[in-house]
């Protein structure tokens, strides 16, 4: 008879331990620790003493291996169909995260109806009765009559209706909801949380499901559960944006089928998320132009470029530590333009209470965006607006040196597209190999010529090739 040994698994991490601590060894999170049993074998058989048949594992050639092309499933969501790389992929297994309430359920159940129409669909939920799903589907007329639904928690009854069905795709809402009696422990578990997620990708991959998988998140924005879920599935989304927010983002961390870091941009209405086509003119369009500390940075997310407004307020200060309220942007990379602007640039940033956001909810972390922030928090010390035709990025080193960015031309394009003239460039973006830039180009070479070139109120720019602007 097997004997029942005890040991403690991380939440955070899946880090083992035969003991219990308060602080996870591995990753530093404290209280994460659950204990968890199971069965030991006291002899366990010899090798090549046991009669079952193993089958060979066969090495291939990569020319022996099949050509055939990747078949994608699309849903007619274009936002969606972009962060997967151009549809769903059967036999693929997507794993989506979000805080609670940001709307994870009613995208999916989108999803699901849109799938319908290519076969059947299976919505099962482990958190709402059938009457909630029904009125929540009403609401976002989700009624195709191939979207089915059903409940339950129990692992081995929906791994049953999943092989009887043989839906197209089916969706789990949520996996910290399953569990299987074969374990000790209640439903959200490490081991639970394994457990079932390994059952449902075998499935998925026998018998060609498109599977996704709905889960939580902790209070610091990371995927609950063990790290093991992220490596086993085959795409990580995550669904974020303030609740108060313009707008919802669906983001790829992973994807086996296409890139990664590619965005979707949604709408919440009362008839549920509706894909944004053109995010930047919805950002731009409450801006107001001749304002002091305000500009246009041309963000990229994955292929896409997106213009956003940055804005800067600064206040004198009577606090022996100034406040830096930064919302949307990374705190390490303000505080290191301000420190440029104090050492290098002569301001008095000492002196005053800075702050600086992202308009519209949106989140920028890419180094491309310190010229942007430079010059705003420039334009509101000095009292003076930047040209409303101005777009600018670059990265600033500690010395004022503004050095050179990724993909350019993607995002000269699109602040073309939206009617802008300008832009204040990185000067070795202009000797890097390019085509026939869309607009007019201002290189500079330090931050302080950035300031200087932004808050003029006639620019002296570089045109593209057979441009007859008079700037020229």
């Amino acid at each position: 008879m097997p004997r029942v040994r005890t040991h403690y698994v991380c939440s955070v991490c899946g880090y083992t331990t035969p003991r219990w601590v308060g602080r996870c060894p591995e990753c530093g999170e404290w209280n994460t620790l659950q204990e968890e049993t199971q069965n030991v074998v006291k002899h366990a058989p010899k090798r090549g003493g046991s009669t079952q048949v193993v089958a060979p594992v066969r090495a291939y050639t990569i020319e022996d291996l099949p050509t055939e092309t990747e078949t994608r499933l699309p849903t007619g969501i274009a936002e969606f169909d972009r962060v997967l790389g151009g549809g769903v992929v059967p036999g693929s297994l997507t794993l989506i995260g979000g805080e609670p309430g940001i709307g994870k359920s009613t995208l999916m159940l989108q999803v699901a109806n849109a799938l319908a129409k290519h076969g059947t669909v299976l919505y099962i939920t482990g958190e709402e009765s059938l009457r909630q799903v029904r009125m929540r589907a009403v609401r976002l007329h989700a009624t195709h009559p191939n979207l089915k639904v059903a409940t339950g928690a129990e692992l081995e009854p929906i791994l049953s209706l999943l092989e009887t069905e043989q839906p197209l795709c089916a969706i789990i809402d949520s996996i910290q909801t399953l569990y299987t009696p074969q374990l000790e422990g209640i439903a959200g578990t490490v081991s639970q949380i394994r457990t079932c997620a390994g059952a449902l990708q075998r499935l998925a991959k026998e018998h060609e499901i498109a599977l996704f998988l709905i889960g939580h998140v902790t209070k610091e924005g990371a995927l609950a559960g063990p790290k093991v879920l992220e490596h086993l599935v085959d795409t990580v989304l995550y669904f974020e944006g303030d609740p108060q927010g313009l707008f919802r983002i669906l983001r790829a961390t992973k994807n086996r089928f296409g890139a990664t870091d590619e965005i979707g941009v949604f709408d919440m209405r009362p008839e549920g998320l509706v894909a944004v086509p053109n995010p930047s003119e919805r950002l731009l369009a409450e801006r107001a132009e001749g304002a002091p500390g305000s500009v246009v940075f041309p963000a990229l997310e994955g292929s896409r470029a997106l213009l956003m407004e940055i804005q800067a307020l600064t206040t004198p200060s009577f606090l022996n530590n100034p406040r830096r309220v930064i919302t949307g942007l990374s705190y390490e990379r303000v505080s290191l333009v301000l420190a440029v602007m104090e050492k290098r640039l002569g301001f008095r940033m000492i002196q005053h209470d800075v702050f600086v956001n992202v308009a519209g909810g949106m989140r920028v972390m890419e180094p491309a965006a310190d010229l942007a922030i430079l010059v705003a928090v420039a334009s509101a010390m000095r009292n003076q607006p930047v040209r409303p035709d101005l777009v600018l990025f670059g990265e600033v080193g500690l010395g004022g040196e503004v050095r050179g960015v990724p993909h350019m031309e993607a995002r000269l394009q699109e602040a073309a597209r939206l009617g802008f003239r300008y832009a204040l460039v990185p000067q070795s973006n202009l000797q890097r190999p390019h085509e026939r830039l869309p607009l007019s180009t201002l290189p500079v070479r330090t931050a302080q010529e950035a300031i200087r070139m932004a808050l003029q109120s006639q620019p002296e720019a570089e045109e593209p090739e057979e441009d007859d602007s008079p700037f020229r």
